[in-house]
């Protein structure tokens, strides 16, 4: 497949993402300022043509990308991975692939993250985490089992994991049901296919 032509859930979008002509002076100044020279991705194109609501998303999400999250990065992107999964959100899973490797995770990992917390490839901590966001994006609700195999994690670790996992709930929802379709150099996974 074509990279950036990949069917996704939504062929093409429901709210198309800002083009340069398109934008106002706001739109573009607040776009300039955040991404300084490097691509704006589709999501961020689409998010603007709500442009309170961008900025408000943009200071929420910076936190859960941020070292304020105390959650390691490889630790946030299993999280963000799975969560990604999970709502079959192709365009998020795409995106956190590539940072995922940037932060370390090896593509037996990134594998092993679909197949959820019981794969063999997990040490404890990262099969809880996983079954942690297995529970949230089913139920919205950690159990009390699950909780105890995350004592390993400080408060403050459980807390951003939560936070983590509802920031990607709310954005798997936003691509999914805006239709985002996926940038020009990323590829859609085939076990999120349409």
């Amino acid at each position: 497949m074509q990279k950036g032509t990949s069917p996704m859930r939504l062929n093409k979008p429901r709210i198309a993402p800002l083009t340069d002509a398109e934008m106002d002076p706001d739109q573009k100044a607040e776009l300039t300022k955040t991404f300084q020279g490097r691509p704006v991705y589709n999501i961020f194109r689409t998010l603007s043509r709500a442009p309170k609501a961008y900025k408000s998303f943009m200071r929420w999400g910076g936190y859960i990308l941020s070292d304020h999250n105390s959650l390691a990065p490889r630790e946030r992107e299993i999280v963000i991975l799975r969560t990604g999964f999970n709502w079959k959100s192709g365009y998020e899973w795409a995106q956190h692939v590539r940072i995922g490797k940037e932060v370390g995770l090896t593509d037996v990992e990134i594998e092993a993250i679909k197949e959820g917390p019981l794969s063999p490839d997990w040490k404890p901590i990262d099969s809880a985490m996983i079954r942690a966001v297995d529970e949230l994006t089913s139920d919205a609700f950690i159990s009390e089992r699950t909780w105890g195999e995350l004592s390993e994690l400080t408060e403050k670790q459980r807390m951003d994991l939560v936070m983590t996992v509802g920031q990607y709930t709310q954005v798997s929802m936003m691509l999914n049901s805006f239709g985002v379709q996926l940038d020009d150099d990323l590829e859609l996974d085939p076990d999120l296919k349409g």
